[in-house]
């Protein structure tokens, strides 16, 4: 599984195709409940909580673990008991003639025993039966049995890592869409700032236009600011809505469901790892790693189930019933059978068995060997990354922090008449620009911790400690 860190370059509020669950079972849920009229605050961690119990892809992670512990339950029924009991009773009436025993047969008969006449003799015969009985059959001894019974568990244990894995998936989805959401709000708000600082600005320079002051190209300056500013507004309100839509179709809210977002974008420090540690935490916890390695046991469990068709195999089998006929007494009659089995000769299509099942058990092994490496690269790009954006979110304050205090004294400039205003609005774009890259360095940092928790194989449990309060 590859964890990938979203583009550090871009604009926030560029919105590409939506993602389908189609492509991606993880962007799709089963919705819980209908809308209703009253607005739903939803916090991360409420997010997260409902994801977990509405999206597609974890259901179908969850279907599947309940397959396979069917399939392990069908592979022990072989090594138990099947016992079946029977029983019933009836009338029956024979014809005899049509069985076969017609007049000549019975004459026959008749002189063979010694007996008289077979006049009278009644060739349609009725009786009651009742009978009962019990079966029993066991396998005490089967190679091919055994190891497919290993085989099952190791397949039951690797569907639950993959469930496991699948939380984590949910998790990190989620978690990405609310902080997307957020900036997205971010962008809304500084967008609104800006808006009714152009208005102001605007105001100003149309009333030193009137009284002779400033000319008419300040004024339209102002005016077109202002109106650049108000189409940024309406682009962060679309993608802001379109971002909160996305969220609700992971974690199984209705569309028309008016949210909230409660939850402001958290921002905390991350404690300095090594590679070294993480890699150490991830080998022993990563959900992925664990199913690959139970996968190994299953294909070399399927491996020596085939090699094991040429060992005998021994079962058991018993039964046990009565009858009795017309009343006239319960006759038993039972059987015991010990039965040994051993192939002689299907040398080609056992020595094909084991080369082809030779060759899955190797794939992956190597697959295992290759995923130990992969998670290394992982952990150490995500090291990369949350290093890289705090990196841009301490640049990208101080940007905001040089960009507001050369608007507040172009401001002070233009409002002492020392200069026109476009300065100020030259200013004032600069400011906008430092918010938006702001907004996106911070969401770009939370996204890399929830990376890197990820590679770890804990972002369920530590999600908060990585991303803090």
């Amino acid at each position: 599984m590859l964890f990938v860190l979203p583009a550090l370059a871009g604009v926030l509020l560029a919105q590409g195709p939506n993602p389908s669950s189609a492509v991606n079972p993880f962007f799709g849920s089963v919705t819980a409940a209908s809308a209703h009229d009253d607005t739903l605050r939803l916090s991360l961690d409420q997010a997260i909580a409902s994801g977990l119990r509405n999206n597609l892809g974890l259901k179908q992670a969850e279907a599947g673990e309940l397959a396979l512990q069917g399939q392990k339950n069908v592979a022990l029924q072989y090594f138990l008991p099947n016992i079946m009991v029977s029983g019933g009773t009836g009338v029956y009436q024979h014809n005899l003639v049509a069985m076969g025993f017609g007049p000549s047969t019975i004459k026959k008969f008749s002189s063979l025993l010694g007996m008289g006449s077979t006049a009278g003799f009644n060739f349609i015969t009725k009786d009651d039966l009742t009978q009962g009985n019990i079966q029993y059959s066991q396998t005490l001894f089967s190679g091919p049995v055994i190891a497919a019974f290993k085989g099952a568990s190791a397949a039951e244990k690797a569907a639950y890592f993959q469930k496991t894995s699948a939380r984590g998936e949910v998790v990190q989805q989620v978690a990405t869409a609310y902080l997307h959401a957020v900036a997205a709000s971010s962008e809304v708000s500084n967008a609104r700032a800006l808006v009714r600082q152009a208005a102001q600005l605007a105001i100003n320079a149309h009333l030193k236009h009137l009284a002779g002051v400033a000319p008419n190209v300040d004024d339209l300056r102002a005016q077109v600011e202002l109106k650049a500013r108000e189409q940024e507004l309406t682009a962060a309100e679309n993608a802001y809505q379109k971002n909160l839509i996305l969220l609700k179709r992971e974690i199984g809210i209705a569309p028309a469901q008016a949210i909230e977002l409660s939850d402001p974008a958290p921002y905390s420090e991350l404690a300095d790892r090594t590679p070294a540690e993480v890699l150490d935490v991830a080998l022993k916890n990563r959900q992925d790693f664990q199913r690959v390695e139970n996968e190994a046991v299953e294909y070399k469990a399927i491996h020596l189930a085939y090699r094991a068709q040429r060992l005998p195999s021994l079962s058991f089998n018993g039964y046990y019933g009565t009858a009795t006929v017309n009343g006239s007494g319960t006759r038993g009659n039972f059987a015991a059978i010990g039965t040994v089995s051993m192939p002689l000769f299907r040398e080609a299509g056992q020595r094909g068995d084991e080369d082809a099942s030779r060759a899955q058990m190797q794939a992956v092994q190597a697959q295992l060997a290759d995923l130990r490496t992969g998670i290394e690269f992982q952990v150490r790009s995500a090291l990369l990354d949350v290093n890289a954006t705090h990196q841009l979110v301490q640049v990208g304050r101080s940007n905001v922090e040089l960009a507001s205090r050369a608007v507040s004294d172009e401001t002070d400039r233009v409002n002492a008449g020392v200069d026109d205003n476009l300065p100020l609005v030259t200013a004032q774009a600069t400011l906008a620009t430092a918010e938006t890259n702001l907004v996106e360095s911070l969401f770009q940092y939370n996204v890399a911790k929830l990376v890197l928790a990820r590679s770890t194989g804990l972002l369920e449990t530590t999600y908060r400690d990585y991303l803090g309060n």
